[in-house]
């Protein structure tokens, strides 16, 4: 049985899918918020905001395999 593939339903595969879209974006847009607000600079606060989505992205392949694990 080690072989055999669990299928996710649709309502899973959502939920899950909008799981990872808040755990990459909302630190990012968090982040963007912060900096512009303390510094009244658009600009910083988007460089900031690109660099920690960014680094979220390169941990999301890890939090997805521990999501799709059922």
């Amino acid at each position: 049985m080690s072989g055999d593939k669990i299928k996710l339903s649709i309502k899973e595969i959502i939920l899950r899918g909008t799981l990872m879209a808040g755990i990459i974006s909302i630190p990012s847009l968090i982040a963007f918020i912060l900096v512009w607000m303390i510094f009244d600079d658009l600009m910083t606060g988007v460089i900031v905001g690109v660099v920690v989505h960014f680094i979220a992205m390169g941990f999301s392949l890890k939090i997805s395999k521990k999501l799709s694990l059922k």
